[in-house]
């Protein structure tokens, strides 16, 4: 025990470790990769580091169930102060029906929420200090919640200001209960919008039987930025079995190929070999060892 960044470098470069699994900031697992690259036998790093986890609030959803909408994504937000790996850090929207009903049952859900105790000191400092520069963003402002302590806070946008230059910055993920809703003109902009994210572990479709066609828009465009598409849910939603996927495309992971979670993680800690040719009596000796 003691400072993570010695005590993780150092576990990185022992000769005695092979393979490495982190979970925590993007500096902090390309620091370790890096370690890892520079041994003289490389080894792996199946490192989870930063997602946002984008929500698309679609047409007909908002429409038909703003307030419930709401709800159930304050109640994900704030779920354990935020410090979930799948905290929902971006909401998309097109402007229209239900969208100013949606700002008002947020507001409500969290109007006078007080942060809850964060893990440590400094991941409580590195929020308020998240929080405060994204208040100050330009082309931002505050939609709900407080900007004082580790009280949740959500911000919004617009798709335009999303799309510039900017865009980086606003998909900059604040680890705790801190979101952004990114309001488009049209489905159009929704898309591209969609089309500039970074990878991600996880992105929600709230969506009515109405926003098919805008559904099968987007899919073919969020099963490149994610690991796992969620409908009508809400993150975290994490099930151990066979179909879970808790990875997905940089930076999101440090390789989107694996997951985290279910019974596929093993293979992140397996090699395999092939026996071939090899007689029965031997290849019966290797599989019993």
């Amino acid at each position: 025990f003691g400072a993570g960044n010695d005590i993780g470098q150092q576990l990185v470069a022992d000769p005695n470790v092979a393979a490495v699994g982190f979970t925590g900031s993007r500096a902090g697992g390309l620091a370790l990769l890096a370690t890892a690259q520079r041994r003289r036998v490389p080894i792996p790093v199946y490192a989870e580091m930063s997602s946002v986890n984008p929500v698309f609030l679609l047409p007909e959803r908002l429409a038909t169930e703003a307030a419930p909408t709401a709800t159930g994504f304050a109640a994900s937000l704030t779920m354990g102060a935020g410090q979930f790996c799948t905290n929902p850090g971006l909401l998309f929207a097109v402007e229209g029906e239900g969208l100013d009903a949606f700002r008002a049952a947020l507001a409500e859900a969290l109007r006078g929420r007080a942060g809850d105790t964060m893990l440590t000191a400094g991941i409580a400092a590195a929020y308020r200090e998240g929080v405060l520069r994204r208040a100050a963003a330009q082309d931002v402002r505050q939609l709900a919640g407080g900007v004082d302590g580790a009280a949740p806070a959500v911000f919004e946008t617009t798709g335009k200001a999303f799309r510039t230059e900017r865009g980086g910055e606003l998909q900059e993920e604040i680890f705790g209960a801190a979101s952004l809703l990114v309001v488009c003109a049209d489905a159009d902009e929704l898309l591209q919008a969609a089309e500039i994210l970074d990878g991600q572990l996880t992105a929600t479709l709230q969506a009515g039987p109405a926003d098919a066609a805008l559904v099968r828009r987007l899919l073919p465009v969020l099963e490149r930025k994610a690991g796992r598409i969620v409908y009508n849910g809400w993150p975290t939603g994490v099930a151990v079995n066979r179909a879970m996927v808790h990875g997905g495309p940089f930076p999101a992971t440090s390789d989107g190929r694996t997951t985290s979670v279910g019974t596929m993680a093993v293979e992140r800690f397996l090699r395999p070999v092939a026996y071939q040719n090899l007689p029965a009596g031997l290849l019966d000796a290797a599989a019993g060892r």
